[in-house]
C-alpha cells in the first residue's frame, strides 16, 4: 500500500505543486481546500495531468476551524486508514499594509488561527498515529519572515504567525525521540504564486522542492530544522 499524504491549502500555488510532486513519487495525496469545489477541480486536473485515479483525492478543510480539522481526521480514519505525511501549507498574508502599531486584534487573531493554530490542530490530529506506527513526516511551510532577525514591525501578523509556526516545529520535533517521525520547517522562497505575485523570481516547482524532499526523507533524516533549498537556515 502506498503512503498517504495530506497537503493543506493545495488547490493552487505551492500547495498544489507539492501535491503534484508527491503524487509523482507514488504517494496517495489528499488535497485540502476551504472551498470543496475548488479542491475537487484541482484534484481532477492533477489526476488528468498525471494519469492517476484515486491516488489523488480532495477534501474540504478550513484550517482555522478546529471542528473542520476533526472532520478531516474522522474521514481519513475511515477512508485512508492512516496518514504518513502532513504538509501544513495553508496560510494567509492579509496585513501587507499594516504595522505592529496599526494592526487590529481581529486581524491578528485571524492570521494566527490560520497560520499557527491550524497546523497545531493538524499535528495534534495526525501525529499521534505517526508515533504509534513509528513513521511520519510533518512539513510546516514557514517563511524567512519567521526568522527573529526579520521581525521588523511590518506584516506583523504574518511574521509573528510564522515565527510561532517555527516554534511549533521545534515543540513537536521534541516529542519524536527514538521514533521515525521527522518534523521540519521550510522557507519556499519568493515564488510565483497568488501570494508571491507573477514577478517573483522562483517557480512553483522550485518553491515546492524542499517541502517534497522533507516529506519523503529516509529514516535518520533531519528533525527539528528549518530549510531553504535543502540547506539549513538559522531560526
Amino acid at each position: 500500500m502506498s503512503m498517504t499524504a495530506i497537503v493543506t491549502g493545495a488547490n493552487r500555488g505551492i500547495g498544489l505543486e507539492i501535491a503534484r510532486q508527491l503524487a509523482q513519487r507514488g504517494l496517495t495525496v489528499v488535497l485540502t481546500a476551504r472551498d470543496a469545489a475548488k479542491g475537487e477541480a484541482a484534484a481532477q486536473r492533477l489526476r488528468a495531468e498525471l494519469g492517476l485515479g484515486d491516488e489523488v483525492l480532495s477534501h474540504p478543510l478550513d484550517v482555522a476551524d478546529e471542528r473542520s480539522v476533526q472532520t478531516l481526521r474522522a474521514w481519513s480514519d475511515a477512508e485512508l486508514g492512516q496518514v504518513d505525511v502532513l504538509v501544513n501549507n495553508a496560510g494567509i498574508l492579509p496585513d501587507r499594509d499594516k504595522t505592529a502599531l496599526t494592526i487590529s486584534s481581529a486581524l491578528m487573531r485571524e492570521v494566527l488561527e490560520t497560520n499557527t493554530l491550524g497546523p497545531l490542530w493538524l499535528c495534534q490530529a495526525f501525529m499521534p498515529g505517526m508515533l504509534e506506527r513509528n513513521y511520519g513526516r510533518i512539513v510546516n511551510v514557514a517563511s524567512e519572515s519567521a526568522q527573529l532577525k526579520n521581525q521588523h514591525g511590518r506584516w506583523p501578523a504574518y511574521n509573528l504567525s510564522k515565527l510561532a509556526l517555527n516554534a511549533l516545529t521545534l515543540q513537536f520535533a521534541g516529542l519524536t525521540s527514538k521514533k521515525d517521525v521527522l518534523v521540519n520547517s521550510v522557507h519556499p522562497g519568493w515564488v510565483q504564486s497568488d501570494m508571491g505575485g507573477p514577478t517573483a523570481p522562483r517557480t512553483l516547482a522550485q518553491g515546492a522542492d524542499t517541502a517534497t524532499w522533507l516529506a519523503t526523507l529516509p529514516a535518520g533524516g533531519p528533525n527539528g530544522q528549518f530549510f531553504f533549498d535543502r540547506r539549513p537556515m538559522d531560526w
